[in-house]
């Protein structure tokens, strides 16, 4: 959609329409209320707002460079390393955006790793907050307990 210059003019100028219609398609099983979508819709007003999202997709499908400053980051990433520090990932079961979920990268987690699925969308912390704030409190007992509990 932002990989083209008319998918960055209709962002520039339907933007709340847009995150709105998206927050929906993303998190169907979502009721949010006017409220909640007020208060992020005013970070949408933001003057870097559309050239930072529509340079994100852009990178993230390869159509734009990253920093350069990161370079040695994204190379090395690149090689997907193990994940060496201890986590719990979280899967919504109606994300449409990530079908099928990552369990099967369980195996790139070298340190302590639980993975969760819930019956959300994409916009996780907010359609399920107690159990992401859970997952966080999670690895903080992991990193707070010490060896061999």
């Amino acid at each position: 959609m932002f990989q083209t210059e008319r998918g960055r003019e209709g962002l520039a100028e339907h933007r709340r329409e847009l995150c709105r219609l998206l927050w929906r398609q993303w998190s169907p099983g979502w009721e949010f209320d006017d409220a909640t979508f007020s208060q992020t819709a005013a970070s949408f007003d933001n003057p870097d707002f559309v050239e930072v999202v529509v340079h994100a997709y852009r990178h993230a499908f390869g159509r734009a460079g990253g920093d350069p400053a990161y370079a040695d980051l994204e190379e090395r990433l690149a090689d997907r390393p193990p994940i060496t520090v201890p986590a719990v990932t979280l899967d919504g079961t109606r994300d449409p955006l990530k079908p099928g979920g990552t369990a099967d990268q369980a195996e790139m987690f070298t340190a302590r790793h639980e993975h969760r699925v819930l019956a959300v969308g994409h916009n996780l912390p907010q359609e399920a907050p107690e159990s992401f704030a859970d997952a966080v409190l999670t690895v903080h007992g992991w990193l707070t307990a010490g060896p061999g509990h």
